[in-house]
């Protein structure tokens, strides 16, 4: 079998960033799929599952009520190695083109101090699985040490 594009990516040089992973087409549509790396791949360790369910919840929500994508949002999930996130949006984008919304989204994860949007057992399966001042911490990293003045070597896989 051949491996499939995510595991070409070579895991020991990847830094936190937001990525491009991969452009699918659908008919005449494009779906572009983000990587938004949070952690180091094998160099720190993985988010736990609380925090992990948390940014979830609260990315997802902030996501299908945002006014100019909420109808392009496609999917918003865990990698699963707990080192990050996937977004998928209708369209044909490069990361440059939503890191305003990355920096608004997590802005939004950073401060968020309300009950986590589908924390309870009618709406989740896992609703006590959450963490919400991990995923403030961890929001707040990934605003500082990576989306502020994000460079080149954060928008694009290394070679």
């Amino acid at each position: 079998m051949e491996k499939i594009a995510s595991f070409t990516i070579d895991h020991i040089k990847l830094l936190p960033g937001l990525y491009v992973s991969r452009k699918d087409h659908i008919g005449t549509e494009t779906v572009t799929t983000f990587d938004i790396r949070m952690t180091k791949p094998n160099g720190e360790p993985v988010m736990n599952t609380a925090e992990v369910h948390t940014i979830e919840h609260l990315a997802a929500t902030f996501l299908r009520n945002h006014p100019q994508f909420a109808d392009k949002t496609v999917y918003f999930g865990p990698m699963g190695c707990r080192t990050g996130f996937y977004l998928l949006l209708a369209g044909d984008y490069e990361s440059k083109d939503i890191v305003p919304l990355m920096v608004e989204m997590f802005t939004f994860i950073r401060d968020y101090r309300d009950e986590v949007p589908g924390a309870c057992a009618k709406d989740c399966g896992n609703y006590l699985d959450m963490n919400l001042p991990m995923a403030n911490w961890l929001a707040d990293r990934y605003l500082r040490e990576v989306l502020t003045d994000i460079g080149p070597d954060r928008l694009t896989y290394p070679a």
